[in-house]
């Protein structure tokens, strides 16, 4: 309609100007007016051309960005999408974590055995030791110095204190059995370790963790005929110690010569034990074997031996650097080796399992750490693992 108004108003100023002073004003009007409307639509054609391209970049503009916007946001949701499946996946690990370090941090073990803190049981210890900061739990270490009115004592504490478990040694089942009785009716379950092999049933252990000491005295029994003994000396370092006696006993039972089974005195005083070894070497002169049922007491024989400068086939049971060194030089022909780093270490285990898993090992029989045998032909290689005190 804008346009048709310009045409008209062109066409009115044509004319009238060719009137003024044209000689075919009628022509030249219209050549004009012709003119003024080719320029008039040439000019609103490239408007409307402006015009449209001004509308496509707007659109295509806002297109662009809208994509982008998009995009941008479709990118955010992916990465909030991978961090959300990161933490979840993260998630169960922390929490598995968090068990592992604090399951079992509540429990507390007591380990009550005739211990005088010797080297035998140092060792022991040591493995009750490596086995509690293993999984994490608090152990009470009560050595009765081979007292059973100490243990007892000992077991009655740790019941009143409602331990978690009890891994006790029974020197004396006569005193030891009721007060462990006694934990067991509390809902404690009671391991022993060391001796107890024959009673540990009575008491209604889970377990014993030792070795036979009758098997273990008959294995040195086979050792000392194959060496050509024919009178053995069997001394002991407890008078009332039933694993130490069922050590000789079991010696008796395959030693094809005579057993003599004495008491010659305690460990804690070495001097004392060598001066009551000696007395019963002067008193049988027949003797030319010794079975120290501990290292001390073995150590305690190739001593007194040596002083009367008698020629004795020297035995023993479990280890020591000393007694190490004596096997492998040759003065001591073995010594029996129960291993006794597992009857510390094993009886932590199997209490934190049961406490924490309902296991129970054993089936009924005792779990043996024994016997094995050191000779002077793997003294050398025992000797290492004993310098950094696990055997």
């Amino acid at each position: 309609m804008k346009r048709m108004k310009w045409l008209s108003l062109l066409l009115i100023f044509a004319l009238f100007a060719a009137s003024c002073g044209s000689d075919d004003p009628i022509s030249d009007a219209i050549d004009s007016a012709t003119d003024a409307a080719g320029d008039a639509a040439d000019a609103a054609t490239d408007a409307a051309e402006d015009a449209a391209e001004a509308v496509e970049d707007a659109v295509t503009g806002d297109d662009d960005e809208e994509a982008m916007a998009e995009e941008e946001a479709m990118e955010e949701e992916e990465a909030m999408a991978e961090e959300e499946e990161a933490m979840e996946e993260e998630a169960p690990a922390e929490e598995e974590e968090e068990v592992t370090l604090t399951q079992g941090s509540d429990l507390t073990f007591h380990m009550i055995t005739h211990s005088d803190d010797g080297p035998f049981w140092s060792v022991v210890k040591r493995g009750m030791d490596a086995a509690c900061a293993a999984h994490g739990v608090e152990c009470v270490w009560m050595p009765g110095n081979n007292d059973p009115g100490q243990m007892v004592v000992d077991i009655e504490t740790a019941i009143s204190e409602g331990s978690a478990g009890i891994a006790a040694s029974l020197p004396s089942p006569d005193q030891l059995i009721g007060p462990l009785q006694d934990a067991v009716a509390a809902g404690i379950p009671v391991y022993t370790l060391n001796s107890g092999l024959n009673d540990y049933q009575t008491i209604g252990a889970t377990t014993h963790i030792g070795q036979s000491e009758d098997v273990a005295g008959q294995g040195a029994g086979l050792r000392f005929n194959a060496l050509g003994a024919t009178t053995v000396l069997c001394g002991r370092q407890e008078q009332s110690n039933v694993g130490l006696e069922e050590r000789c006993g079991g010696l008796a039972e395959t030693f094809s010569g005579t057993v003599i089974d004495e008491f010659v005195g305690l460990d804690a005083d070495q001097t004392e034990q060598i001066n009551g070894i000696k007395a019963v070497l002067e008193a049988n002169p027949e003797i030319d074997g010794f079975l120290g049922v501990g290292p001390v007491i073995a150590m305690s024989g190739l001593a007194a031996a040596q002083d009367l400068g008698r020629d004795l086939i020297v035995g023993g049971f479990d280890m020591t650097p000393e007694l190490l060194d004596a096997i492998e030089a040759g003065d001591i022909a073995f010594t029996v080796d129960q291993q006794q780093y597992l009857q510390g270490y094993l009886p932590i285990v199997l209490m934190y399992l049961e406490a924490t898993n309902a296991n129970q090992a054993g089936g009924g029989l005792p779990v043996l750490t024994g016997p094995g045998f050191v000779t002077p032909d793997n003294a050398a290689a025992v000797k290492e693992l004993s310098a950094q005190g696990t055997r």
